[in-house]
């Protein structure tokens, strides 16, 4: 319905608000179309009518998943391998998703004076993966009793050896990859730390 503008400023006191009054009566009182009754008008009180219960609970179990880290995105885990002759401790993502890239830490900690310090990596661990960097590089690299042997030479009790790793997760790997690494010195192994990770599309 149009209402004609009104010039408010020649209206005296206490006019506007008998005009709101009488407007708010008309609104009030009209009626709504044929077919329509209240029966036809939702509850606005009422969660029922303005979400599913089915709705807000897709939504919750998404909330929870992220908030969780099932899904990936939470800060890696260290995982910790300790003998009487050695500590390795490995910090890399337990939960990653497919293409995407991540970093490896490995901390290698002798506690006795170690001929000849290697770090021996099952293939299986690093299946379908591509390694950019590995810093600092070993002294010798080889492929040895089926695992990858980095060589780091001589290494003295409490004179920690810190890797760094860089890689990335190919598009034909899912599921994920489980596999050990193993600190030895020569070919005496002194520590072996199981490791996985699990792939997400």
């Amino acid at each position: 319905m149009h209402h004609p503008t009104r010039d408010r400023s020649t209206e005296r006191p206490g006019t506007t608000v008998r005009y709101a009054a009488v407007m708010n009566t008309v609104v009030a009182s009209a009626k709504p179309p044929d077919g329509i009754d209240d029966s036809h008008i939702p509850d606005a009180r009422s969660l029922w009518h303005r979400a599913s219960w089915f709705s807000l609970a897709v939504l919750a179990l998404l909330v929870g998943c992220a908030l969780s880290g099932i899904l990936g995105g939470q800060p890696s885990p260290v995982r910790v391998a300790e003998t009487v002759d050695v500590r390795i401790a490995v910090k890399m993502p337990a939960v990653i998703r497919n293409g995407e890239f991540f970093e490896t830490e490995i901390v290698i900690t002798p506690k006795r004076d170690i001929a000849e310090l290697v770090l021996e990596v099952d293939p299986r661990l690093w299946r379908d993966l591509t390694v950019n960097t590995f810093l600092p590089a070993p002294a010798e690299e080889a492929f040895k009793g089926g695992a990858f042997r980095f060589s780091y030479g001589p290494a003295s009790a409490g004179d920690p050896l810190v890797l760094k790793l860089d890689s990335q997760i190919n598009p034909s790997l899912f599921g994920g990859t489980r596999g050990a690494m193993t600190v030895s010195d020569g070919d005496a192994t002194l520590a072996t730390l199981p490791l996985s990770m699990r792939v997400l599309p």
